[in-house]
């Protein structure tokens, strides 16, 4: 599904903050744990150029270690810093996601009032009985 790797694009650094809270990992790993996750294939394009601005952030950090199967891999561990960006930016995205399911939930009416679920048909900032065809 397209739309799902568009919206993976604006939360990835996040998901691989908390992937990385649980336990390190190499990217391989990582991608295979996002699939897992349900979120989707995240091609090699995208997800390594995060986890290099991530450590640049100085969020995460890296080692080299053996592998069975080729060349050392890097094992990517997240740090103090990124525990702490890690819970800052899981509070906005609770914050985002909550405001997001009230829209979506229809109760995003307008007039920043918490909704009660109930539409009323009335378009936000049109008096009633101004718009086009009202009876007055």
């Amino acid at each position: 599904m397209r739309r799902s790797g568009q919206w993976l694009h604006g939360f990835l650094d996040l998901c691989l903050l908390a992937l990385l809270d649980e336990a390190e990992d190499y990217g391989f790993g990582l991608a295979q744990r996002l699939t897992g996750a349900g979120l989707g294939e995240v091609p090699g394009g995208t997800l390594y150029p995060a986890l290099l601005r991530l450590q640049q952030q100085g969020w995460v950090q890296v080692t080299h270690r053996p592998s069975d199967s080729g060349p050392p891999r890097k094992y990517y561990r997240l740090t103090g810093d990124g525990r702490t960006a890690l819970s800052r930016d899981a509070a906005g995205w609770r914050h985002f996601r909550d405001s997001l399911d009230t829209v979506l939930d229809g109760n995003g009416n307008g007039d920043g009032a918490a909704g009660d679920g109930s539409r009323s048909g009335a378009r936000p900032g049109v008096r009633p009985g101004s718009e086009p065809g009202a009876r007055r």
